[in-house]
């Protein structure tokens, strides 16, 4: 059970209560407990953190026409906030960026997502690799930085970070944002600490950023304040945060080692990296949708899938279209996430995973028809054009069935969305 699972089950118990009095209140915060110390939170933190909830619900009253478990989820909420620190706003301009951190930590993924958040976002964007130590680490970034369409610069087989770091500044002089991703090990020993020093002399970063796994739970706050007496770091992007139980504790270890939370890496793509904000990331805890992500996240994908605008339009829903839709869901990440967003982040495991395989198996179906085909959906009740598709995608004829009638099922909401105008315009104004 993870951190938001386990404080949803919590206020689920809470808001099914008859009465709230302090034995509730007592019970509830024995909840609380268990699930921010099995997400690793340090216990001191845990102990001062449901002190204060239990002292406020018990010593104030709910505001008039505010429920007491309304009021004391508020609580929750704001409290929360506080124990995993402020959200963060990136800086929109010219910036020399040094990515430290140790072996698994996801450093050198960071560094492509980075420059890609900022390169999606107008500025042009460039990564050096000065990773000498770890075999292939050349390669891995110059692939991830086509991917990403960013600027790469490195030199295969060198070992001297400290000019490769030089060069590389030297030939991004035209760049807004430059990213050095450097050298990990298993743990932070003084030949690191001299490179990286090495690197930060002639680099000058305006932000030297430690990058740490969300499973090391509450080592991030020793981590942090390690590489800070080291080489000053500026901040920390926590990664594999995409249902990791342990997130809660490295967030919360790095706000008490005092270390700005600036990015978290919500999945694998190079899409799956956002500005911290703890307000939205309480709320995907504790269950409550994120709208301005789902839309960030769908127009993002949209780009991502390379669409047309008539792909995306609301005039028309053919196979056409729908295979559009279903490319552009591929490019938001994984499901899970998705229904997090919309508020509904404890759909079971199964269930996402059949709908992911259904996703999959549909693209291949879709794949598989004609241009004729795509575009009425009437010529497939002819059953030798269902056994061909089933044959061409792999599938069984059974599923390219299930396929047209979760379609026909799909364009019967669809006409009525159509034809209703203010749901048109709240739409259409969202998505701007």
């Amino acid at each position: 059970m993870d951190l938001g699972e386990g404080l949803r089950k919590a206020l689920a118990k809470l808001k099914h209560a008859s009465i709230i009095d302090a034995k509730t209140i007592r019970e509830f915060n024995k909840e609380l407990q268990k699930s921010l110390l099995v997400a690793d939170v340090e216990v001191a933190l845990v102990h001062e953190f449901t002190k204060n909830i239990e002292e406020k619900a018990l010593k104030s009253s709910p505001p008039p026409g505010v429920a007491p478990t309304d009021y004391i989820t508020n609580l929750v909420y704001e409290g929360l906030v506080s124990l995993m620190g402020k959200s963060y706003e990136p800086q929109m301009g010219k910036r020399k960026i040094l990515l430290t951190g140790l072996y698994g930590s996801g450093k050198t993924t960071t560094a492509a997502k980075l420059a890609k958040y900022y390169q999606d976002r107008g500025l042009s964007s460039a990564v050096i690799c000065c990773d000498v130590s770890r075999p292939a680490a050349y390669e891995q970034l110059e692939t991830l930085a086509k991917q990403a369409n960013v600027s790469f610069f490195g030199k295969k087989g060198a070992k001297d970070a400290k000019a490769i770091a030089k060069e590389g500044l030297d030939r991004f002089k035209d760049k807004h944002v430059v990213i050095c991703d450097t050298s990990g090990r298993s743990a932070l020993d003084q030949q690191l600490i001299d490179e990286l020093k090495g690197i930060a002399a002639v680099f000058k970063p305006d932000d030297a950023i430690l990058v740490i796994s969300a499973d090391i739970g509450q080592i991030a706050g020793k981590q942090a304040a390690e590489f800070n007496k080291s080489v000053r770091i500026t901040g920390v992007i926590v990664t594999k945060m995409d249902g990791s139980g342990k997130g809660g504790g490295a967030l919360s270890a790095a706000n008490a080692a005092k270390a700005q939370v600036m990015f978290i890496g919500t999945g694998e793509k190079l899409g799956n990296l956002e500005p911290y904000n703890s307000e939205s990331f309480i709320g995907g805890l504790l269950g409550m949708p994120n709208i301005a992500s789902l839309v960030e996240n769908v127009q993002n994908a949209i780009k991502e899938a390379e669409l047309k605008p008539e792909e995306v339009e609301m005039e028309k829903l053919d196979f056409n279209t729908f295979y559009s839709q279903l490319k552009a869901m591929g490019k938001m990440g994984p499901l899970k996430n998705i229904f997090g967003m919309i508020g509904a982040p404890d759909v079971p495991k199964e269930v996402v995973d059949k709908g992911e395989t259904k996703l999959a198996r549909y693209k291949a179906i879709i794949g598989s028809m004609t241009k004729e085909e795509r575009e009425s959906e009437k010529i497939l009740h002819n059953p030798s054009r269902i056994k061909r598709i089933a044959k061409g995608s792999g599938s069984t004829e059974k599923e390219v069935h299930e396929l047209i009638s979760d379609f026909n099922k799909m364009k019967k909401m669809f006409g009525m969305v159509k034809n209703d105008r203010s749901f048109r315009k709240r739409f259409s104004n969202l998505m701007q």
